[in-house]
C-alpha cells in the first residue's frame, strides 16, 4: 500500500483519482465517505428496483437493457469501494506493527 485513498470517483478521462492525507477526517475525506455512502445506497435501492423489473414478465428488452447498465455502474462503484476500504484496512494494519 503507498498510504493513498483510492476516491469514489474518476477524473474527466475516466482515470482513477487519489487522496494523501494523515487526517482521515479531513474536509475531502468526509466528502469522499459522504459520496460512498451514497453509491452505496443508491446500490442497494437499484437492487430492489431490478428484483422487481426482473419479476415482471412483460419487462422490454430496452428495460432490461437500462437496467443491465445501471447494474454495472453500481457494481463498478461498490467494487471501487471495497478496493479503497481494503487498502486502508491494509495500511491501518502495516502501521499498526
Amino acid at each position: 500500500m503507498n498510504g493513498l485513498r483510492l476516491l469514489p470517483w474518476s477524473s474527466p478521462e475516466g482515470k482513477p483519482c487519489y487522496l494523501s492525507t494523515d487526517d482521515n477526517n479531513s474536509r475531502l475525506s468526509r466528502k469522499a465517505d459522504e459520496i460512498e455512502a451514497l453509491q452505496l445506497d443508491m446500490g442497494t435501492q437499484l437492487l430492489g428496483h431490478a428484483r422487481a423489473l426482473l419479476d415482471d414478465e412483460k419487462a422490454g428488452n430496452g428495460e432490461l437493457r437500462f437496467l443491465a447498465c445501471r447494474l454495472s455502474e453500481a457494481l463498478t462503484d461498490a467494487l471501487r469501494i471495497a478496493e479503497s476500504r481494503g487498502g486502508r484496512l491494509l495500511e491501518h494494519d502495516v502501521s499498526a506493527e
